[in-house]
């Protein structure tokens, strides 16, 4: 479980600093060895990591696996920041709060205790947090769709993050809704206590992936008014509860899966991208 007071906020950018150093010297490595990004293209299925991590007591990070059924000119498909988003994140949330991370006792990935699950998975209600990207481009079948909802009306938690445009999040709409068509999508105001719970978020971060930024660039990934202002939404039950978190306009999972890659990069977003995210962590571990 996380604890507001496992680390002060003066110390996240000093931190990451150090483990940037750490970091431009080895870059973090899918299993077996190499790097890929998802692209559209989903991995090599030997890649994939399935089941629950050996040591499951601890935090874990659970990406959903979906079919898909639409496009968006970011980047599309599941995979794309598959493993290392979810590696970096698991990493930096050990490192810079008390928390325990879930293992694979093997070493795979590195050994952190990341797995991949579909909808319809059993383990998926095993899942302290649930993540997916490129959610514009997702389909639920009906069996999905009832095995989302029955996960996320049980105590269930989504952070859906990276997309873009008016086509990608009309698209989103249309499947979230059909999951949860009793509630409706929200703006989260920027005094929601999510944004200042450790750390003080004023304003949702915009964060283009890194193939698409140079230093000096607009981080909107397109060119046009419907990309430009970042958004974070949110699905509430009728008492209140976070069910579905959206960060639209903006890929903060990029934030971590790229951290290592150029340091540039890295000062001008990686620490805005975890200040957000452990945030939402800390929340869904604690609403």
């Amino acid at each position: 479980m996380l604890r507001r007071d496992c680390l002060t906020p003066k110390l996240l950018w000093p931190s990451l600093i150090a483990v940037a150093v750490l970091c431009s010297a080895a870059p973090l490595v899918g299993q077996g060895g190499g790097s890929f990004r998802g692209g559209g293209r989903d991995p090599n299925p030997r890649d994939v990591l399935w089941g629950l991590p050996d040591t499951p007591a601890g935090f874990y990070v659970c990406r959903l696996m979906y079919t898909q059924t639409a496009y968006d000119s970011s980047g599309s498909g599941w995979s794309i920041e598959y493993p290392r988003a979810d590696i970096n994140f698991m990493k930096r949330i050990s490192q810079l709060t008390t928390t325990e991370v879930a293992y694979w006792r093997d070493g795979r990935s590195g050994g952190m205790g990341h797995t991949v699950v579909r909808a319809t998975d059993p383990d998926l209600f095993r899942c302290p947090w649930l993540v997916m990207a490129s959610p514009g481009s997702a389909g639920f079948d009906p069996d999905e769709g009832d095995a989302l909802r029955a996960y996320l009306l049980k105590g269930g938690f989504l952070w859906a993050d990276d997309f873009w445009g008016d086509g990608p999040w009309n698209h989103w709409v249309d499947q979230i809704s059909r999951v949860l068509p009793e509630y409706s999508i929200v703006e989260l105001p920027p005094e929601h206590p999510l944004f200042s719970i450790l750390y003080d978020v004023r304003e949702i971060p915009q964060i283009p992936s890194l193939n698409r930024w140079r230093r000096g660039m607009s981080t909107a990934e397109l060119p046009g008014p419907e990309y430009a202002t970042p958004h974070a939404r949110g699905i509430f039950d009728e008492k209140g509860r976070l069910l579905v978190l959206m960060t639209h306009n903006t890929d903060i999972n990029d934030g971590f899966e790229r951290e290592s890659d150029l340091v540039s990069y890295f000062e001008e977003f990686a620490w805005r991208a975890y200040a957000l995210g452990i945030n939402v962590a800390i929340w869904a571990m604690t609403h």
